[in-house]
C-alpha cells in the first residue's frame, strides 16, 4: 500500500490541524495505521495509532488528550486531528501503515506541522 500524507502548515499555539493521509494499492482495511513525528534535531517518534477496525486507538503520552486518530476504510483514509497544539508538536509527520500495530512496513512522505509561540 501506499500512502500519502497532507493537511501541514502553519499554525499558532493552541490552533488546531487536521492530518490526512491517503492510502492506495492495498486493501486498506487489512492494515494497523499510525502516525509518527520527527522534529528538527531528534529522532523520530511515535504518536499515535489504530487498529484495522478502528476499534482501538492509542496515543503517545506527549499527545495524549489533544490529538485524535481515527480511519475511514471506506475512503482509505486515516486523520489525525491535532488540537491545543504547542510549540513542541512542531515537526514532520508521518503516516505508517502494518498488518499488525507496532509492525510498520510502509511509510509515507511526510507533511510538516509547524506551531508558532
Amino acid at each position: 500500500v501506499q500512502l500519502q500524507a497532507f493537511g501541514g502548515g502553519l499554525v499558532q499555539a493552541g490552533g488546531s490541524l487536521r492530518l490526512s493521509c491517503a492510502a492506495s494499492g492495498g486493501t486498506f482495511s487489512n492494515y494497523a495505521m499510525g502516525w509518527f513525528r520527527q522534529a528538527p534535531g531528534k529522532e523520530r517518534e511515535w504518536v499515535a495509532s489504530i487498529n484495522r477496525s478502528g476499534s482501538n486507538n492509542y496515543y503517545a503520552d506527549s499527545v495524549k488528550g489533544r490529538f485524535i486518530i481515527d480511519r475511514n476504510n471506506a475512503k482509505n483514509s486515516v486523520y489525525l486531528q491535532m488540537n491545543s497544539l504547542k510549540a513542541e508538536d512542531t515537526a514532520v509527520y508521518y503516516c505508517t501503515a502494518g498488518p499488525i500495530l507496532a509492525r510498520w512496513t510502509q511509510w509515507g512522505q511526510g507533511t510538516l506541522v509547524t506551531v508558532s509561540s
